[in-house]
């Protein structure tokens, strides 16, 4: 038998210890929880379970579950999160798919963390004090009284307070605090906000698409970036981790046409809800997560599991009308 040269058998060895180590470099982790509202749950993005959270199977969880390798593990991977969650209904019931229309009653998200729990995002703090549902529901409704103008920032300045910027404000030490009630029920698990992926492009407009008055582009825009830079300092102060998906998602606004990681103003029942994620942004937001995390592991192909039939789809859709945009 012919011997290797120790010049070789030198490289041989120190690509198995070179690999072996990365290996053992890459975070590990054995119970991952996602809490959140619908820019983490997906609503409509096939496939949907069948659930009043309208939670997809291809949202950002998932896919970094796949990533984590542990999606199809029993007991490894609870994604609880839910459209329309605030912060308030991580510790108290939240009834779906809105007070109005009272048809389920979803346990407090944080019932599903546990001392082992060892991974936990969080993607919240939109809808508290109706700042995500005011911003979309008022600034179309109030173009006409000025098309050129800022007549929804008008609308929001109170006393010649912007009462969305304070919002936002109080929403990052509401943020704050659901962290720190993850630390006390999992006490060991990584935890990492996850902010809002830009809706609006920097400059110009497409009213077709996102029907805001010209001047309520940059403000609307800048209560997103207010709101993001909440939840990233209540990250710093509460030492958890902070994954910025606005920056990133620079060029796939709702205006970028097939490249928007966001939709415009119309629903589609099987892409996404009006203003909400497509699949493609949950994907890139999966990857930016990992990332942020030291994964490295391939997206993979999340299983579609147990899925909402079209027709049922529809039904509930029109049940809590999210297909009127």
């Amino acid at each position: 038998m012919r011997r290797l040269p120790l010049a070789v058998l030198f490289v041989v060895v120190s690509l198995v210890a070179g690999a072996t180590a990365a290996a053992a470099a890459q975070p590990q982790f054995r119970k991952y929880v996602a809490l959140g509202d619908s820019y983490t749950a997906g609503p409509l993005i096939p496939w949907q379970q069948a659930s009043w959270c309208f939670r997809s199977n291809n949202n950002y969880p998932s896919w970094l579950a796949t990533r984590l390798g542990i999606y199809d593990e029993d007991g490894a991977f609870a994604d609880v999160s839910c459209s329309s969650a605030d912060t308030s209904n991580m510790t108290q019931p939240q009834v779906t798919p809105a007070p109005s229309i009272p048809l389920a009653t979803q346990s407090p998200q944080f019932d599903a963390l546990s001392l082992d729990t060892d991974l936990v995002t969080i993607g919240i703090g939109g809808n508290d004090y109706g700042v995500f549902g005011d911003l979309v529901g008022t600034c179309p409704t109030v173009r006409a009284q000025d098309p050129t103008g800022a007549p929804c920032r008008e609308h929001f300045t109170v006393g010649g307070v912007d009462t969305m910027a304070t919002a936002v404000r109080n929403t990052g030490r509401n943020v704050a605090q659901v962290v720190r009630g993850v630390e006390e029920r999992s006490p060991g698990a990584t935890i990492v906000l996850v902010g809002y992926p830009r809706l609006l492009p920097p400059t110009g407009t497409c009213p077709n698409v996102i029907p805001f008055a010209d001047g309520d582009y940059a403000w609307a825009d800048s209560v997103e970036r207010e709101l993001n830079a909440a939840i990233a300092e209540a990250a710093r102060t509460t030492g958890a981790r902070y994954v910025d998906t606005y920056g990133p998602s620079l060029g796939h606004d709702a205006c970028a046409g097939s490249a928007a990681w966001v939709n415009g103003q119309h629903t589609n029942l099987f892409e996404a809800v009006s203003y909400h994620p497509f699949k493609a942004g949950m994907e890139a937001e999966a990857a930016l997560i990992a990332q942020a995390l030291g994964v490295t592991g391939r997206a993979g192909t999340p299983a579609p599991h147990r899925k909402a039939s079209t027709d049922q789809l529809a039904r509930m859709a029109r049940t809590a009308g999210l297909t009127g945009a």
